[in-house]
């Protein structure tokens, strides 16, 4: 499986994008979102990703501040061809911040592709990619809400190179792609079309371990 294009929007102007699998969205598109206003018909911003992505035939990945209850979560909406698919919350909230931690690993499967979301806090804590990678996910899409520093590109770079899976970042003003072979590349454009390989990269790997004696078996 080979040339995923994934289009990195850090400055929404339309609808209309470059022929792309997947399009990445930082979280000033949806802004913030009122599960209430939603289910009750006086707000359609998940209704407008789903669109979106039927639009242009796609995936659509969007950053954005979800409220339930006076519960908040930074959160990304995940819709495929006009369908939503899902909504994932970041699972690391860290020093007392104003925001309810999520439960689960965020893992799609759209266009044919397997791809893992990853949300602010969460891009600073390893087993959470390491996880999405070995789910088998083709390509890791970050968010983060605020500006562009050294930190996150940093991290996507190592995650790439170490669990064999493409990272693609979207920090708000800038864009970030970041192969397995080590090599990053970055935009500060609008909009931003990157192309993948999707076929994982796997290594034999042995390990010797303390214990486990030889004499002891298990009784099958």
């Amino acid at each position: 499986m080979y040339g995923m294009k994934v289009c990195v929007i850090c400055s929404p102007g339309g609808e209309s994008l470059p022929q792309c699998d997947v399009a990445l969205y930082g979280f000033g598109f949806l802004g913030e979102v009122d599960y209430e206003n939603e289910l009750k018909g006086r707000t359609d911003k998940f209704e407008e990703a789903a669109r979106i992505s039927r639009t242009n035939g796609c995936c659509t990945v969007c950053g954005c501040k979800t409220y339930s209850r006076g519960v908040i979560r930074k959160s990304a909406a995940v819709a495929d061809r006009g369908r939503l698919l899902g909504i994932s919350d970041m699972n690391h909230v860290i020093d007392g911040e104003d925001y309810k931690s999520g439960a689960y690993l965020g893992i799609y499967s759209a266009g044919g592709y397997k791809i893992g979301v990853c949300i602010e806090n969460d891009l600073l804590f390893p087993d959470s990619i390491r996880a999405l990678s070995a789910c088998g996910c083709n390509v890791i899409l970050g968010v983060t809400d605020g500006a562009a520093d050294f930190v996150p590109p940093m991290l996507a770079r190592a995650y790439a190179y170490l669990y064999g899976v493409p990272f693609v970042l979207c920090t708000g003003r800038a864009a970030y792609f970041a192969e397995t072979d080590g090599g990053l590349a970055g935009s500060t454009r609008p909009v931003t079309l990157f192309e993948s390989d999707a076929e994982n990269n796997y290594r034999l790997v042995t390990e010797r371990v303390r214990g486990l004696s030889d004499n002891v078996r298990p009784d099958y």
